[in-house]
């Protein structure tokens, strides 16, 4: 792979990635309500599932998972209820709260890396994208291996500063709220985890 395809493939990724998806939603939305050092483990379940989505193009499994129809719709919306799920249950909780004195307990690191992986892993088509996109800057002439290992890591980078950095943005401005507004830190929060459970279903429409 020359440097010139490898720039090339950085270019397409970065303008992919420069509209927020319901994974970047979700980092906002954790990093918010639980900070930024713990968002991380957010965007490590979600960048797992990416790694795993690429291993499964690589190995040229996606049309295996399109064929499956019944299985591909399911593990879809399963995914679209889960984040709908927490973000009621987020909104709930932040009117509970309010004018009461006790908060809302911190999710562990193990269910914010759920969090992560499961949104990531509720769009199957994603292994379709990686397999469609891949051969658009491999050459024949050389090792598949490690031009897959080149292109499936410079995404995953790509994909985690993007992660940070919205998660980064987000606990700043969550800072700067006063205690006082911590409740519509959580209904933002939660209306962002519902927002991202409504794209991957309209995506899921879209593209079906």
């Amino acid at each position: 792979m020359t440097l010139e395809t490898w720039l090339l493939y950085l270019g397409t990724i970065l303008l992919f990635m420069s509209t927020p998806g319901p994974s970047h939603l979700l980092m906002i939305s954790v990093s918010m309500s639980n900070g930024f050092h713990r968002s991380l483990a957010t965007a490590a379940g979600d960048l797992t599932a990416n790694t795993i989505q690429i291993i499964l193009a690589g190995l040229g499994l996606a049309a295996v998972i399109v064929s499956s129809r019944y299985g591909f719709t399911i593990v879809k919306w399963l995914g679209v209820s889960y984040l709908v799920w927490i973000g009621l249950k987020t909104l709930v909780a932040s009117f509970r709260s309010h004018g009461g004195q006790q908060e809302s307990p911190q999710a562990s690191l193990r269910n914010l890396w759920l969090k992560g992986f499961i949104t990531s892993a509720a769009n199957p088509k994603a292994v379709v994208f990686f397999a469609a996109l891949f051969p658009q800057f491999i050459s024949a002439e050389s090792a598949l291996a490690p031009q897959i290992l080149i292109l499936g890591t410079t995404y995953i980078v790509v994909d985690g500063l993007f992660l940070a950095s919205y998660g980064k943005s987000a606990s700043w401005i969550a800072r700067k709220i006063s205690s006082q507004s911590k409740v519509w830190i959580e209904r933002i929060s939660g209306l962002s985890l519902i927002i991202a459970a409504v794209m991957l279903g309209l995506r899921s429409n879209s593209q079906s």
